[in-house]
């Protein structure tokens, strides 16, 4: 159960007001014709229901039970003498809230029951109240059969995301520490073997250098050829590491789109041809931003992507359904756009935005940029 509740419940589907005229419409019940004893017997019941209701929240275990048990003989009371039917829908909000199955249907199938028949009695009894509220009397029953399944099953299904959102957290915590271990494992295998043999000419040509100096030459020359080997080694490794190539992206922007439920599609070729390793790791990069801003933003239900090769540039489109962006904010500024287009821009692309209709992000790439002496470096 929760640890802390508020007597206005949410996420019903009904707005805190509404809630709020529940609370204060049995006063209202209890003094329309009625005598002082009655009165004082009202109000007693609806403070006790509330404070029951509030204390059944942080309870476990068999008070639980006995919490509802109160509940719903105050409930039955006030349908019978006062006319107030209401209560049933905050003991059908609270009974969602139980998730052991058996303690749930329990529950419900002795709350159902006992409302329908003191609302059965009370046209009897109070035939003139019940007649006045037939509308609200009916939705109040068809909220005590609705809500509890409502409430259980958006209670289950929040855990169950947050379970998968804890897994998802654990599995990317145990892929960076194999990434770690493989950066571990390459750096050894690379450098470990390489330095050690450094390590071996250098003090053999040291010992040499003064009785064969050509031997000692010959060490120091294959010292140079290691450690020339050693750095390419680890500029091809440190590559293979900054590298995002667009198809293993489009995997995680297609597990990203299904995670949030939103349709995807891709039109295009992925085989990229004639894009440098620098070019494709800033178009991945761009592409999982736009991605990322269709799931937090868009409310859309679906997302093309479109990748197309023309003679001169690279074009990939990322279109979605969703509410588009609002004319007055800029468009540069927000939902990381910004950081987009300072990337694109490095690489001599642009990045274009519409509004018009969802939202449609354009990102243009030359396939022919210049290339400075800093990109040739590690």
């Amino acid at each position: 159960m929760q640890n802390w509740y508020h007597i206005i419940p949410r996420n019903t589907g009904l707005s805190s007001y509404a809630w709020i005229i529940f609370c204060v419409l049995p006063f209202y019940f209890i003094f329309h014709g009625s005598s002082t004893t009655e009165i004082i017997i009202g109000i007693t019941m609806t403070i006790l229901f509330f404070a029951t209701y509030r204390l059944s929240f942080l309870s476990e275990g068999w008070p639980v039970y006995l919490s509802v048990s109160i509940e719903m003989t105050i409930s039955i009371v006030m349908t019978l003498f006062f006319g107030y039917v209401y209560f049933s829908l905050f003991l059908a909000f609270y009974i969602g809230n139980i998730q052991n199955k058996i303690g749930f249907i329990t529950l419900y199938a002795v709350h159902l029951v006992t409302t329908v028949v003191a609302v059965s009695i009370g046209f009897f009894i109070q035939s003139e109240a019940f007649l006045m509220q037939i509308p609200f009397i009916i939705i109040s029953v068809i909220g005590v059969i609705l809500l509890p399944f409502n409430m259980h099953n958006r209670i289950k299904q929040e855990k169950l995301e947050g379970q998968l959102k804890d897994a998802n957290k654990r599995i990317s915590q145990l892929v960076v520490m194999e990434e770690r271990q493989r950066i571990a494992r390459d750096l050894h295998d690379t450098l470990g073997q390489k330095l050690s043999l450094i390590g071996l000419k250098s003090d053999l040509a040291g010992k040499l250098v003064s009785i064969k100096p050509d031997a000692a030459k010959k060490e120091i020359n294959d010292i140079h050829q290691t450690a020339r080997t050693a750095l390419n080694e680890v500029r091809e490794m440190v590559s293979n590491m900054r590298g995002a190539k667009l198809e293993d992206e489009i995997v995680r922007v297609e597990q990203i789109l299904d995670a949030a439920q939103i349709e995807f599609n891709l039109e295009g070729d992925l085989t990229l041809t004639n894009v440098p390793l620098l070019v494709e790791n800033v178009l991945s990069m761009s592409l999982k931003e736009a991605v990322t801003n269709v799931v937090k933003h868009s409310q859309a239900t679906l997302c093309n992507v479109e990748v197309k090769q023309l003679p001169k540039e690279l074009v990939i489109t990322v279109h979605d359904n969703g509410v588009g962006i609002p004319n007055e904010v800029d468009s540069y500024k927000g939902n990381g756009l910004q950081g987009m287009r300072e990337r694109l821009e490095f690489v001599n692309g642009r990045l274009d935005l519409d509004s018009s209709d969802g939202t449609t992000l354009k990102i243009q790439v030359p396939h022919v940029i210049k290339h400075t002496k800093e990109e040739g470096l590690l």
